[in-house]
């Protein structure tokens, strides 16, 4: 075996080993917290049963609203929360669970998670966060520097500057998104003259001072539902977002983002900003990030690129490239509790131009004061936890070739998981994996056939009968508790674009292995033979 072999073999077995075992460390809690700390994957896979409990009937068990008058021991409330909670609760660390972006932890999370918790310290302000708000904007220093790739005088220059900031943590991509268009509304829509600018003056004021019939956000039909609500807090509106038609890859098409882009212009509506998506939620598709750059440049309009999820593709060298342009965007969203295994909630969003938040900027007499390095003034949040550090401490653990090396694995295991469904008669991959994301649906080898030479009408009803045996094997899965996969609903263009149901998975989790997703299919195949109504009509259809 050569040197280089030997290197990625010890890595691949010590990624393995962190998602997996841990040290034990001494507890005041007992063997509870000792069997979480030494075994976290064998505390959950013991202590998670496959509950077929509806949710109507493990909301008896969290009814009661009155306080308790009494004080109860942690050990007899520890047992409490492993029968109600922790039983019923969602094995989303689960090799099988592969239905959402969700995914086992790396093992020395657990201790450092209740370091942090144990600090509780506050990331609004640096007298209740001293070393946390240096530490915070180091790691937003490290993913800029991910996404833009700028020289270190860039950061020795712009990483500390109190009137200065790279970026913000955030919950997620929700406010990550939230605030990366707040920034444009406002570097848009900024004091002029006698206008004192829109955080002021309010949106009315600032439409009839710049003169705009109003503001919109283009964004292709796969992009979050997000943007939405950013519309809406923003005072835009839920209809300023239009969303443009993707290819037969879900990807935008930006021939029609041009076209709907001089369109508003015509009506002298401003494009606040293009979206871009990097690893739609639905598919796992990355948009021409490029030519959209190129678009945006030409209408002087905020290029944002959501990639809440695809954004930790940048850490593999071999994949990078799949996000070409991205660091041609004005502000970037990347969830590190997605593809960089830390736990919910930690996004973040970043800025090419470390001034861009000065139009958000807020202080405050008693916190936040003028000049201050607080990163409470330029953050939509006001107190926040210090997620940073599990960041930081991941990026060291398990480093960049670390990371590179699950980011790898999660889309071979894709590609892998593609191969066996188009191989496989009665299944039909609907979409391709880009990233390590995929769809697909089953369909008995007749019913393809039919499929393939019925016309509209009959197609459109086969794939009516067909999202409901989907539905059916989607929810049967879940209820048995060995597997999961999510489901969607999706354009599909062989299908003269009709909307089909189909299963979805996300292959991350490091612990999935080949025999898994073996597993899944041979399961979905049972559970097709038990539809009673829909796999009947489905074969009856093809004997007819």
């Amino acid at each position: 075996m050569t040197a280089s072999k030997r290197t990625a073999q010890a890595t691949n077995e010590s990624l393995h080993r962190i998602f997996t075992i841990a040290e034990a460390p001494d507890s005041t809690l007992g063997r509870i917290e000792q069997e979480m700390s030494h075994n976290l994957a064998g505390f959950l896979n013991n202590h998670i049963v496959a509950s077929k409990n509806a949710l109507t009937d493990i909301e008896q068990d969290f009814i009661c609203p009155r306080i308790p008058e009494q004080p109860e021991f942690v050990s007899d409330h520890m047992h409490h929360l492993l029968d109600k909670l922790v039983a019923q609760s969602v094995h989303t660390a689960s090799p099988s669970f592969i239905g959402h972006m969700t995914s086992a932890l790396p093992s020395f999370i657990l201790p450092l998670s209740k370091l942090m918790v144990g600090l509780n310290q506050n990331l609004v302000k640096v007298e209740t966060s001293k070393a946390f708000t240096p530490l915070e904007r180091q790691v937003l220093g490290m993913m800029h520097n991910l996404v833009y790739q700028e020289g270190g005088d860039f950061y020795q220059a712009w990483m500390h500057s109190a009137q200065h900031s790279l970026g913000a943590f955030c919950s997620g991509g929700t406010v990550a998104n939230i605030t990366a268009l707040w920034v444009a509304r406002n570097k848009l829509l900024k004091a002029q003259g006698n206008f004192n600018g829109i955080s002021r003056s309010g949106l009315f004021s600032a439409l009839q001072h710049y003169g705009y019939q109003g503001l919109a956000i283009l964004v292709s039909e796969r992009g979050h539902y997000s943007l939405k609500k950013s519309a809406d807090i923003l005072g835009l509106g839920q209809d300023s977002v239009i969303a443009i038609e993707t290819d037969e890859n879900n990807k935008i098409n930006c021939q029609q983002l041009a076209k709907k882009c001089q369109q508003l212009a015509a009506q002298n509506i401003k494009v606040l900003a293009i979206v871009g998506v990097a690893g739609t939620t639905e598919t796992g598709n990355v948009d021409p990030l490029d030519e959209m750059a190129d678009i945006a440049e030409k209408y002087q309009c905020h290029f944002h690129v959501d990639a809440a999820w695809g954004g930790a593709t940048l850490l593999s060298n071999k994949h990078r490239g799949l996000l070409a342009g991205i660091e041609r965007a004005d502000s970037v969203t990347i969830d590190a509790h997605k593809q960089m295994y830390v736990p919910m909630g930690a996004g973040v969003v970043l800025f090419k131009d470390p001034a861009s938040v000065a139009d958000i900027e807020h202080h405050a007499e008693y916190i936040l004061r003028q000049g201050s390095k607080d990163l409470g003034s330029h953050t939509l949040e006001g107190s926040r936890p210090g997620m940073a550090m599990l960041v930081y401490a991941s990026l060291h653990i398990i480093s960049r070739p670390g990371y590179e090396m699950l980011i790898n694995q999660a889309i071979e295991k894709a590609e892998y998981f593609a191969d066996i469904i188009n191989q496989h008669e009665d299944f039909e991959l609907i979409t391709e994996p880009e990233l390590c994301l995929l769809t697909y649906r089953y369909v008995p080898k007749s019913v393809q056939t039919l499929l393939a030479h019925a016309g509209d009408e009959q197609q459109a009803e086969l794939n009516m009968l067909l999202g409901k045996l989907t539905k059916f094997i989607q929810k049967r899965q879940r209820e048995d508790g060995r597997s999961f996969v999510s489901r969607t609903r999706i354009k599909v263009g062989r299908y003269n674009d009709e909307k089909v149901i189909v299963f979805r998975v996300v292959l991350a989790n490091p612990l999935t292995t080949k025999q898994n997703l073996r597993d899944i299919l041979a399961e979905q195949c049972l559970l097709a033979q038990e539809s009673e109504n829909f796999l009947p009509q489905l074969l009856a259809a093809v004997k007819a």
